[in-house]
């Protein structure tokens, strides 16, 4: 290859779905003389396809929430209208990241499809992105907006306050961006989205994309959103008031557990996975219906552990395991996050996994 072949090559390597004017730009170069560098790789089988698609292995198209954490801990009891010592904790969060990040670490890789501000976090966020291999370049930058922020002010006994989530941000997640990025989305093997973004977003790329869709409800509220569009979705993991919010079928039992799983099989899903916190999962794939328990591990914090959950099963769907290994590894990367005091453990990975599963044979 020449110089300047390998230097188009590594921006395409960099953001797989450039377009031609956008590498001319770069190489303050004719676009037409692009066409001829792209012709010559093309011929040499550096690159394939349309989007001058570099051969690798298959990628998950994550879609949603990303923002900054902040929690504020008093080291004695909080007093109002006033300075309270106490340390503060700032972390990379998000439902759509905690899952990309979860998932690089288990050997996938991602494109996440997100919306930051033009702030310093938004460069701290990218560069954390870039060092753990998931793909940021096509994320959305809003000029003059701060990238989302969750803050929280917990008292001396570790027990919430008072929080602030802004989150504004999401509503510029809109159906003309998933259209700028539909190349992506349709080269990707697997597509997560969460609830974070609009409603309109959400029954747009449910009814315009032909892979399969896992969704992630964030909360009961959001999940409200995709109420009478549940069927789109090939496999759903909502914890237990999640479920009954969308079903309207209240959990009681084992009995009402299989019929909200009824539920969702018979509206067109999958594979649905229940979490019921320590008493572990309810699943089913329409054929299957059981529950597995959670394995044992001292909990540290649970603020990670669906996320973390969500990035098995998908896993495991790539991978192409059946339902009871693919629970198994949900509840292998839950245990793992939850054994960690943060919210993205740095001992997930794929042989832990393995050594959790076989403990809890």
């Amino acid at each position: 290859m020449t110089n300047r072949e390998q230097e188009i090559l590594k921006w395409i390597e960099e953001n797989p779905f450039i377009s031609q004017a956008e590498l001319a730009e770069k190489a303050d170069i004719a676009r037409s003389s692009v066409a001829v560098h792209i012709s010559n790789l093309i011929k040499k089988g550096k690159i394939i396809g349309k989007g001058y698609i570099i051969q690798k292995k298959s990628f998950i198209s994550v879609i949603g929430g990303t923002n900054i954490d902040i929690s504020a801990t008093s080291y004695s009891p909080l007093k109002d209208y006033d300075s309270n010592p106490g340390k503060v904790n700032t972390s990379f969060g998000g439902v759509a990241r905690n899952i990309a990040d979860n998932l690089s670490r288990l050997n996938q890789d991602v494109e996440l499809l997100t919306v930051l501000g033009d702030d310093f976090n938004s460069d701290e966020i990218k560069r954390n992105c870039k060092t753990l291999g998931i793909g940021i370049s096509n994320a959305l930058t809003m000029p003059n907006s701060a990238t989302s922020t969750y803050i929280s002010i917990l008292n001396d006994n570790k027990d919430m306050k008072i929080a602030i989530s802004a989150m504004d941000l999401y509503e510029n997640l809109t159906i003309e961006y998933i259209k700028s990025k539909k190349d992506i989305i349709e080269e990707s093997k697997l597509c997560i989205i969460d609830t974070n973004i609009p409603k309109e977003t959400i029954d747009f790329i449910v009814n315009n994309f032909n892979i399969p869709i896992f969704l992630d409800c964030v909360s009961t509220t959001k999940a409200l959103k995709i109420v009478d569009i549940i069927g789109k979705f090939h496999t759903i993991k909502p914890n237990k008031l999640e479920a009954e919010a969308i079903s309207g079928i209240k959990i009681t039992d084992s009995a009402s557990l299989q019929k909200c799983a009824e539920f969702f099989i018979n509206k067109g899903v999958k594979q649905v996975f229940i979490s019921l916190g320590e008493k572990g999962v309810f699943f089913s794939n329409g054929k299957i219906y059981s529950q597995h328990q959670s394995f044992k591990t001292s909990i540290l914090n649970t603020t990670g552990a669906g996320d973390a959950f969500m990035a098995g099963i998908a896993y495991s769907y790539i991978e192409g395991l059946d339902i009871l290994e693919s629970c198994r590894n949900g509840i292998a990367c839950a245990t793992i996050a939850i054994s960690s005091d943060k919210t993205i453990s740095d001992n997930m990975n794929l042989e832990n996994i393995n050594i959790i599963k076989e403990e809890n044979l």
